[in-house]
């Protein structure tokens, strides 16, 4: 007895030095067992698996590590807004409207008012499919009065009565339309993301759709390649509509969104071709030589499905950044995989889901919990703030 738990240590020391000769491997919270004696990131929920960080797929300014894990949650009960869009199962209306749809009953659902018309910064979701609906913070819905994104992580159940969604207004100027939105397959680029999921400003959220990055921008900085002008024109040239979709038009802003797109999918394809046993289930994103972004998932499944719509968001955001070609270290990169040890603020639903945000200097991270029907962490957002 006493020998078998002797060689169960002694194999459990040497898979991780083997490890550790091959990558970064760090035990994230709310998905492993804690950490290693060390520096304090907080307690950890029950073990779920393991991150391991790559070499970074590099392409012009931008550098994507992926994450890969031998352990994935099974997220398949959950339905995205894409999906719940497209099929129908989802319905998004503006507030104020006096539409009726239909439950997945069958039965009349109609959409409230909440004493009020419609609003920029609130609409009505109705989630009338089988599955809890998952929402992510930059989410682009099209369509209504104005194109809005979801303003915060969440999950909504099945079967919840309408619900009032707080959102963040990217079309400056039109107000007019239909009350229906639908999907956009689009995620607004992190500059635009971090105004909405971390200042929660509308402004903001402005401002930074206009300009493109919110990044400081040094004096002897090398030009982007997508700059103010170029953007300014291309959401304003639909009469005084400021539509957020043309910056992802590559002849709208006159650049080759689609080219670098590619480029950088088919690098990062060639880099995780033939991981055994593991799948990607997230990026840490720099730029230049700045570490800016990280998101993760439960599950290989769910980074696959948001990862088209991610990486044009980073593209962009590369695309408006400076031209720096500067490399960062995977010991950086891993950085972004630690749990911050700083101020925490958390909103719960019970039973339902726990969202929480952590800060720490000029870090942000925001994690969502999935309550039922088992626990998890559903999606980690790790970001260096620009303001």
């Amino acid at each position: 007895m006493e020998r078998s738990i002797f060689a169960a240590i002694m194999g459990g020391f040497l898979a991780i030095g083997t490890l550790g000769g091959l990558a970064f491997v760090w035990a994230p919270p709310g998905l492993t067992p804690p950490p290693p004696p060390g520096p304090s990131y907080g307690a950890s929920p029950k073990p779920e698996g393991e991150w391991r960080l790559l070499d970074p797929v590099t392409y012009e300014n931008i550098s994507v590590f992926p994450v890969v894990s031998s352990y994935g949650q099974d997220t398949s009960l959950f339905l995205t807004l894409e999906e719940g869009l497209s099929s129908g199962e989802v319905v998004v209306r503006e507030q104020g409207s006096e539409e009726m749809v239909r439950g997945r009953d069958g039965r009349p659902l109609y959409v409230p008012q909440y004493n009020t018309g419609a609003r920029v910064n609130q609409l009505v979701l109705i989630n009338r499919s089988r599955r809890p609906l998952l929402l992510l913070a930059g989410e682009l819905v099209s369509g209504g009065r104005q194109d809005r994104v979801i303003g915060k992580d969440r999950v909504v159940p099945a079967g919840a009565p309408p619900l009032p969604l707080d959102v963040f207004c990217v079309e400056h100027g039109r107000w007019t339309g239909v009350s229906q939105f639908a999907a956009a397959n689009t995620i607004v680029h992190p500059s635009v993301r971090e105004r909405a999921a971390v200042d929660q400003k509308q402004q903001e959220v402005w401002d930074a759709v206009r300009s493109g990055t919110t990044s400081p921008m040094p004096s002897a900085a090398p030009p982007a390649r997508l700059t103010a002008p170029a953007i300014a024109g291309a959401i304003a040239s639909n009469g005084r509509t400021e539509a957020y979709d043309k910056i992802y038009q590559s002849q709208a802003v006159g650049v080759s969104i689609d080219d670098f797109v590619e480029e950088v999918r088919r690098r990062f394809a060639q880099a995780t071709y033939g991981l055994k046993g593991e799948r990607v289930v997230g990026v840490v994103v720099a730029y230049g030589g700045e570490i800016a972004w990280s998101d993760i998932f439960a599950s290989g499944d769910l980074f696959d499905h948001y990862w088209n719509k991610l990486l044009r968001s980073y593209v962009v955001e590369a695309l408006a950044r400076p031209t720096y070609r500067a490399l960062v270290s995977r010991d950086n990169a891993g950085e972004f995989l630690r749990r911050l040890n700083g101020r925490e603020t958390q909103e719960i639903e019970p039973g339902v889901y726990r969202w929480r945000e952590i800060t720490e200097g000029p870090l942000a991270q925001i994690e969502l919990d999935a309550l039922q029907p088992k626990a998890m962490t559903l999606h980690r957002l790790l970001l260096h703030r620009t303001s």
